[in-house]
């Protein structure tokens, strides 16, 4: 939301915005610009029949004093995605679904169309290195770009944010199960993907990881001829002293990402940019000095001996792929593993066996639980031995706070350290550099 305010306001709106709290970046970045409010929290006085419209963000509940008063006075209101699409009815629109990658495969396709040249607006979910902003609408851009979300729109319309966009090309990388506050059920998640596919125009160009057996399945249930349907793989690819080397179109090249998932996600981006007239050469050129958005496989700080990675996984199949991959890069180094359970999903007990296994390629496997988060979610507590039932794994050491997380990396440390710390949160404030500690005795490959 603060992001598509600068870009409006870069755009030459007038904006204004409310919210009960703002943290960083959000409040460094519209401070930045003038537009961080005087005061958190709602005020009516904000509200008034000048406005052309509001756009409400989906933590904005119904009973909202601003929202009701703004509904009093027949103001236009719009979600978030209700407004992208308003402002981009002319364009040609792209969305990149499904439950994981759908960062790095947007930013991904960012980084070779500004490199190549092709005008485009987006909206991406993270920090993307040449991008000053994770937001960008403009008159003239024949093309959108969305990171597509299946979260809800707004409280006042229960609708995925993907569907709202009115795609021309989709492309879903995967599916598994998340969101559980919101889909309840399996069932109930998935059918928003057969949605997504049902609401395509016949015309539309689908692009679908076929290595994903049930979105395959759902591919072929709800899709027919007139569709124009491009099935990708993970591609061949090798590791060459710990760098990466992708086969795609018969060309390889060594890139920067790594691991199994991101050379999937490489094959994903290659489908929509050869949709939009990249060359394969061009695409290979641009792709392998992509190191990735912020927080996504991240080296957030590193010694001669240690490196700390910084990962946005939470959900279990994004865990265990992005354990795996660094498992896979670092083959030799002992590798500390900590996953936060932050979200609804990851702390409902219902939801946490789906997390079994997920950290079994560690040499040390942490999973650390804030209170807080606990308590703010109005959760019940879990025990360490739910927790190990539900990773199947009595080697997991369940941890409760930043100390003793620090602790425990350093205890477990061997001079030779990759830490991968993957969360949607913080690890309530914790700095990166305090999990270093051992001096450098041999270097990292």
């Amino acid at each position: 939301m603060h992001s598509l305010a600068i870009a409006l306001k870069e755009a030459g709106h007038q904006v204004t915005g409310s919210d009960d709290r703002i943290y960083d970046p959000a409040r460094s970045r519209l401070k930045e610009v003038d537009l961080l409010p005087a005061d958190e929290g709602w005020n009516v006085d904000h509200i008034h029949s000048g406005l052309d419209a509001i756009i409400l963000g989906m933590h904005a509940f119904d009973d909202n004093p601003e929202l009701k008063l703004a509904q009093e006075l027949n103001i236009p209101i719009y979600s978030f995605p209700e407004f992208i699409f308003q402002q981009s009815q002319n364009k040609h629109r792209i969305v990149i679904a499904g439950s994981y990658g759908k960062t790095t495969v947007t930013s991904l396709i960012m980084h070779v169309l500004a490199g190549v040249g092709i005008a485009f607006d987006y909206l991406v979910g993270a920090e993307v290195p040449g991008f000053k902003n994770s937001v960008k609408i403009s008159k003239d851009a024949p093309i959108l770009l969305v990171e597509g979300d299946e979260y809800l729109a707004s409280k006042l319309d229960p609708r995925p944010k993907f569907l709202l966009y009115q795609a021309h090309i989709v492309l879903i990388n995967g599916i598994s199960w998340d969101h559980i506050n919101v889909f309840p059920t399996e069932k109930i998640y998935n059918q928003q993907f057969e949605d997504l596919l049902k609401s395509m125009d016949k015309a539309a160009d689908v692009i679908y990881n076929q290595d994903d057996k049930l979105l395959s399945r759902m591919v072929q249930k709800l899709t027919n001829d007139s569709h124009y349907l491009h099935a990708f793989s993970c591609p061949s690819y090798k590791v060459e002293d710990g760098r990466y080397k992708v086969k795609l179109a018969g060309e390889k090249k060594l890139v920067k990402l790594i691991g199994k998932h991101n050379m999937a996600n490489i094959a994903a981006a290659w489908q929509v940019c050869s949709l939009l007239s990249v060359e394969i050469g061009d695409f290979l050129k641009h792709a392998a000095t992509f190191a990735g958005a912020k927080s996504r496989m991240e080296t957030v700080v590193e010694n001669a001996a240690q490196v700390v990675i910084k990962d946005y996984a939470h959900a279990p199949a994004k865990v265990q792929a992005t354990v795996e991959a660094v498992r896979e890069r670092y083959a030799k180094e002992n590798l500390i593993a900590c996953v936060e359970l932050h979200t609804f999903s990851s702390l409902n007990k219902q939801f946490l066996p789906h997390y079994k296994h997920t950290l079994k390629r560690a040499n040390c496997k942490i999973v650390f639980i804030n209170p807080k988060a606990i308590t703010s979610r109005r959760l019940a507590p879990i025990s360490k031995e739910e927790l190990l039932a539900a990773f199947g794994d009595k080697g997991i050491i369940y941890i409760n706070s930043r100390q003793e997380l620090i602790d425990t990396v350093h205890e477990h440390q061997k001079g030779n350290d990759v830490m991968l710390m993957m969360s949607s949160g913080n690890f309530d404030g914790l700095q990166w550099e305090q999990l270093l500690s051992i001096e450098p005795q041999t270097r990292i490959s």
